[in-house]
């Protein structure tokens, strides 16, 4: 490495106070600055002020098991009718009841395609007759299964929708048990009629103790994110000081390296090649410390570690593609890509059900909920694959090719033009 540079002889030149003094000179950072400050407080903050607002079609499922007989007159024992009264009283575009039996609901409990279950138990018919009856012990109970799996926001949410439907429904059998009592039944009774359902909570698919209650997919995800994010641009800056394309300087120290002649096309090459060994690296640490010494729960190391690379590596060739195309500001533009507009968009804190239409439509290509899906299934869903595993394969794939395509592309078509870098010369 070169040496500092001896000290040179201070040069007569304008004041600090002059130079603040020009309007030129604040122009470029303040309308930038400002534009970031203003894009990430809308893009940040107006994914979450409002989920229950901005619910579209949350899938909940819903488990008839009751198998008593109709009362006297009907066709539909009380279950059925329960379940029709339960999808009726939710707004379709909120909320996407789906009946299934319990074995179904189950399955899409354990593979995270939906947030929760609200489960009719198999004597409810029986035990509403016996409570109008007089006979009853205890009140018919509802189920709620949470689905902690998909974020505790998103079990939250479905825990939410199911025990207010289950509410709207138990008031509106509860008026028709109080009109079929009429005078026969006492104050108490009568109170009890009312309101004759109650609810119960339990897990439906259970995750880890050390699982940051659905949370830990999401921040391991943040973590191969930045891990990419931040050594593609360290190692951008590194090679461009390296080769003499770029000035070192750290605090007093300065340094200035002899301009290795090559071509954009071969620099490109060399930074994806050490972003490619150094996520190796990076990965592997990353590991170390929320595994090995956290004590994070992760099934399925061998699998975890694979994906965990080719996750970070895709966001790393990534940066040195858009860091290749845009130059000076790629870093801006990759910061907006992978982290601004990633994070409010990947349906792992807030769920993409529970946002505004605009990110739900970031969410089908921006890579953080393609990444964090896939971590979830391996973490919480058993590593299968209709639980975002497979489309997350499929998206680091596409992400590959479309780095790779792009950042080569645009790197040939300067170099066949002649835009040759400029390179760093004292005055």
């Amino acid at each position: 490495m070169a040496s500092a540079s001896p000290p040179q002889p201070r040069a007569a030149g304008a004041s600090a106070g002059s130079l603040l003094r020009r309007r030129k000179l604040w122009v470029f950072p303040a309308v930038l600055s400002g534009l970031v400050a203003l894009l990430l407080s809308l893009l940040y903050m107006g994914g979450i002020l409002t989920p229950d607002s901005s619910l579209h079609r949350l899938p909940v499922a819903l488990v008839d098991a009751d198998t008593g007989r109709p009362p006297s007159g009907e066709r539909q024992n009380l279950g059925a009718r329960l379940s029709s009264a339960v999808v009726s009283s939710s707004p379709g575009e909120k909320v996407q009841w789906r009946r299934l039996t319990r074995a179904q609901a189950q399955e899409q409990l354990a593979s995270g395609q939906v947030y929760g279950a609200l489960v009719i138990p198999s004597d409810f018919t029986d035990s509403v007759r016996a409570l109008a009856g007089g006979s009853a012990e205890e009140r018919p109970t509802l189920t709620v299964l949470t689905n902690p799996g998909m974020g505790s926001l998103g079990s939250a949410l479905a825990d939410q929708v199911a025990e207010r439907a289950a509410g709207e429904a138990s008031r509106s059998l509860g008026e028709r048990l109080v009109a079929a009592a009429g005078g026969g039944a006492d104050a108490a009774d009568r109170l009890l009629l009312r309101d004759p359902i109650a609810v119960s909570t339990e897990v439906g698919h259970p995750i880890g103790p050390r699982s940051g209650l659905g949370l830990s997919a999401f921040y391991y995800t943040l973590l191969l994110v930045l891990a990419g994010f931040l050594a593609g641009n360290i190692i951008h800056n590194g090679v461009d000081t390296g080769l003499g394309y770029a000035d070192s300087e750290i605090g007093p120290w300065h340094s200035r390296r002899p301009t290795v002649p090559v071509s954009r096309t071969s620099t490109l090459l060399v930074k994806m090649g050490m972003t490619a060994g150094l996520t190796v690296l990076t990965t592997a640490l990353i590991m170390v410390a929320t595994i090995g010494i956290l004590g994070m729960d992760a099934p399925h190391l061998p699998l975890l570690a694979l994906f965990s690379y080719c996750a970070s590596l895709a966001v790393g060739l990534g940066v040195q593609a858009i860091n290749a195309a845009f130059g000076g500001i790629g870093q801006l533009v990759a910061m907006f890509v992978f982290i601004a507009l990633a994070l409010p968009s990947s349906g792992a804190t807030v769920p993409l059900e529970a946002v505004p239409e605009f990110y739900r439509v970031l969410g089908v290509f921006e890579p953080m909920r393609q990444l964090a899906s896939g971590v979830r299934a391996i973490l919480y869903f058993d590593a299968r694959a209709d639980a975002g595993l497979g489309r997350a394969w499929v998206m680091i794939a596409v992400g590959f090719t479309a780095a790779l395509a792009f950042g080569f592309a645009m790197a040939r078509y300067y170099d066949r033009k002649g835009f040759h870098r400029m390179v760093p010369r004292p005055e």
